[in-house]
């Protein structure tokens, strides 16, 4: 059956008293089968966060036929400040929520439809933060206080670990809850963490003298549990000790995103938009820096062709002239979004403008797909502000939904063109469709998956789209008092429906 065909019967089912509905899932306590989630800023004078969801198939905030009266669903017993991310888990039935005004990271599950207490041992305010899905790894950016923090719940080395990375600010984990990735402001490097053995533990014990060449930390000196390493040495050397040839040279990496399989990284490197040089794309394999203890393979890569010895295996370095700040993976296809450095000043200033790009890059061949026809690539989308995470999410008859901030700062408003923050981009056409009006900074894109449509939350306000031609769905009884900023389709079918990762 269809993704679209079981949320029919779902609906169809819920409306007759039944308890189950798509995949076997529970029905939760609202007896709702769409749901979507809102992350809400200052939603009374008495809160300043709140977790509130609708109705996606009526799109309405209350039981169909309700008489629009009464509260609105909401999740119940959450109080963090300022929710900014919805790290959306529908496979797992549940969601990780991070509010910038307090710092909490809170889980959330779906189906009981309720908060179940936010994670301790966090070192202060995140820049980024991911759970694993199985929720026993935590692991945070903290650019204020230079440390990546790991809070291990797993049976073995629990607590919590306060790596230290000057200038660190992003962090990407893979899906499958085995490597994660961290990234420093203005640095040329990519770092990853490793929980240690117990003998490994006892032999880095005392401080950086008995560390091996590659480490930047371990803590606690006393007796380490974890380690950060650079995915390659200064020094030539790699975690282990063993030299090899030229390191590893990135530009600006400022995220990653994983292969199918999980075994590739594509680590984006940000480039000009980010104070370097060329934004690009390079593969790393995971394999080698796999955190959990005794799951480790392979060779770090190297810079050139043939390495200089057996400890490295060569790097694939794809050109991205479009920029390289955002991806998103789809089978075989890398779906690239930045920020290109334009020829034109804005606004009467010395500084140049930027244009939004989106790269379609062929991962069977490791390039970027010719541009066809009138069509070419990179083909230019929204603007946004350089450097910055957009959000993107695959969605229904065959679309690509890109959010941008800061849209009406770029090339199009320079020019007086169409400048809105969202672009529904079609896959099999490769024709790019920007939304109009301008509804400010597009903070968060949730795809309603086999129902046709996308929520989108865009200026504070929460706004509904058709994914066959882009056209505005009536949203009057979804908007929210407050300011919405994230969004997240609570049933679907997969959790790469998340604009988080």
């Amino acid at each position: 059956m269809s993704t679209a065909a079981a949320l029919l019967v779902a609906a169809a089912l819920a409306g007759c008293g039944s308890t189950t509905y798509f995949a076997g899932r529970t029905l939760p306590p609202s007896g709702l089968a769409n749901r979507v989630l809102i992350a809400i800023q200052n939603p009374s004078a008495l809160s300043t966060g709140a977790l509130q969801f609708v109705d996606a198939y009526y799109d309405i905030r209350f039981k169909y036929n309700s008489a629009n009266t009464g509260p609105a669903y909401s999740i119940s017993g959450y109080s963090g400040n300022l929710p900014v991310t919805i790290q959306n888990m529908p496979e797992e039935l549940g969601a990780a929520v991070y509010a910038s005004g307090d710092g909490s990271f809170t889980l959330i599950n779906y189906a009981q439809e309720k908060s179940t207490g936010a994670v301790s041992g966090l070192n202060g305010k995140s820049s980024s933060i991911f759970t694993t899905r199985n929720q026993a790894y935590v692991f945070a950016a903290s650019q204020s206080l230079h440390v990546l923090t790991v809070v291990d719940k797993s049976a073995t080395s629990a607590g919590t670990y306060a790596l230290n990375l000057p200038g660190v600010y992003r962090v990407s984990v893979n899906p499958g809850g085995s490597v994660a990735l961290a990234f420093a402001q203005d640095s040329n490097y990519v770092y990853y963490p490793r929980k240690l053995t117990a003998a490994q533990s006892t032999a880095y014990a005392g401080g950086p003298s008995n560390w091996p060449k590659a480490a930047v930390d371990c803590e606690p000196f006393s007796a380490p549990g974890w380690c950060l390493f650079q995915a390659q040495s200064p020094d030539n050397t790699d975690a282990t000790g063993n030299s090899y040839g030229a390191p590893l040279v990135f530009d600006r990496p400022a995220k990653a995103v994983f292969s199918a399989d999980g075994g590739t990284a594509y680590v984006l490197n940000c480039g000009p938009e980010c104070g370097g040089t060329a934004s690009s794309v390079s593969l790393l394999p995971v394999a080698p820096m796999i955190y959990l203890i005794g799951e480790q393979s392979g060779l770090l890569p190297c810079n050139s062709s043939p390495c200089s010895n057996t400890h490295t295996i060569p790097i694939t370095n794809i050109p991205v002239s479009g920029g390289a700040s955002n991806a998103l993976v789809n089978s075989s296809t890398l779906y690239v979004v930045g920020q290109k450095q334009m020829a034109d000043f804005c606004g009467g200033s010395s500084s140049l403008c930027w244009g939004g790009y989106l790269t379609v890059v062929n991962l069977q061949t490791n390039t970027v797909a010719p541009s066809t026809g009138t069509v070419p690539n990179p083909v230019s989308i929204s603007d946004g502000a350089p450097g910055a995470v957009s959000r993107m999410v695959l969605a229904d008859d065959n679309t690509l939904w890109i959010g941008m901030t800061q849209c009406n700062n770029g090339e199009r408003a320079n020019h007086g063109l169409p400048n809105g923050c969202l672009t529904m981009f079609n896959t099999s056409s490769n024709k790019v469709t920007m939304l109009e009006p301008y509804n400010n900074d597009a903070t968060g894109i949730a795809a309603v998956t086999g129902l046709h449509k996308i929520y989108t939350a865009e200026g504070g306000q929460v706004y509904i789209y058709s994914t066959v031609d882009g056209t505005a769905i009536d949203n009057q009884f979804v908007t929210v008092t407050g300011t919405a900023y994230d969004v997240a389709y609570m049933d679907a079918d997969s959790d790469t429906n998340n604009t988080v990762y």
